[in-house]
């Protein structure tokens, strides 16, 4: 099958299609948006190992970290070793805006890049907090929760910047100084978290069992290490398609994730990249901050045992009622 038309040297197929159900988008209009926004989104993933949400007609989504047979060779990869696997899997660096076209001619609609750089994936750039409101909340809660969360930044003398998340979520980053390595992230990451749970309770909880959280905005503190978090600019696949967009702090309250979508961000970056203007400089982070998280226990361990203790608990009440 011929190609719709190139650019960049890359062959783009099936444009008119529909994006996915739902979407009010064809694949023209990803392409045309990535495009549209390569110069702002690029700089975002370059050097990154990349992982992307794609989604063909007729299937489901899937998150593609592993670069297929079919990849051009001059798709920048870098290999990385993944320990659940047990193999090493090839990551796409999207180092170029040939790079991205060929990623939207693969349907490739999300962009998950790492924290950290390829050439040290030991040591993030960036400590994220990402502010998850429960299935009944709204948007309006997570931008509570993340103005606790600049509260927390502010009284350990840290800055951050936030963004939508593109679905209801927000995002609070805050660039850090080089030296920390992803352990010590991730410690100040659950110190600032529990510190902005401590600012109202009654909000924001650090529960990471879901069914622990009672209704409140989950301050989630484990987008470390190995994490990825979705990218500034790219968008989301929910109706519409959001984009996940930066917002200056003053502006929070007054915004809506439906006001940043692929029709309406390229004229909101055509002459400025509003991201690079809203981060802060990279910052050091506070030894005690460290030593407070170091205190609290991994999220995920804990919730690890703390299944397997509700579970021996259930077995043994089943025991006793049946005997």
């Amino acid at each position: 099958m011929g190609a719709d038309e190139t650019r960049d040297g890359v062959a783009l197929t099936n444009l008119d299609q529909p994006l996915f159900d739902g979407s009010g988008a064809s694949k023209r209009d990803l392409v045309d948006y990535l495009d549209a926004v390569a110069d702002r989104i690029v700089p975002q993933l370059h050097g990154r190992p990349l992982s992307v949400v794609r989604v063909r007609p007729g299937q489901p989504p899937f998150m593609q970290k592993n670069l297929p047979r079919y990849t051009p060779d001059w798709v920048r990869r870098v290999p990385v070793w993944a320990e659940a696997s047990r193999r090493e899997i090839a990551y796409a660096l999207c180092d170029d805006r040939r790079t991205l076209l060929w990623f939207a001619n693969q349907r490739a609609v999300e962009y998950h890049p790492t924290l950290a750089m390829a050439d040290d994936l030991s040591r993030p750039t960036h400590l994220v907090l990402d502010l998850d409101p429960p299935g009944d909340g709204g948007f309006g809660a997570g931008v509570a929760a993340a103005l606790l969360v600049r509260q927390a930044l502010a009284d350990a003398g840290l800055a951050g910047a936030v963004k939508t998340s593109g679905a209801k979520g927000v995002h609070v980053f805050v660039p850090v100084e080089p030296g920390p390595d992803a352990e010590e992230l991730a410690a100040a990451t659950r110190a600032l978290a529990a510190r902005a749970e401590r600012l109202d309770p009654s909000l924001a909880t650090t529960a990471f069992i879901r069914e622990d959280r009672g209704g409140k905005v989950f301050v989630d503190p484990t987008r470390t290490g190995g994490a990825t978090v979705v990218s500034v600019y790219s968008p989301r696949l929910r109706p519409g398609v959001p984009v996940s967009f930066p917002v200056p702090w003053p502006d929070l309250e007054s915004v809506t994730p439906a006001d940043f979508t692929i029709r309406t961000v390229p004229t909101l970056v055509a002459e400025r990249d509003p991201w690079a203007d809203l981060l802060p400089a990279p910052q050091q982070l506070p030894a005690d901050l460290i030593e407070e998280g170091r205190a609290i226990p991994v999220p995920r361990v804990q919730a690890m045992h703390e299944g397997r203790r509700r579970a021996q608990a259930r077995r043994a009440a089943t025991g006793r009622n049946g005997s």
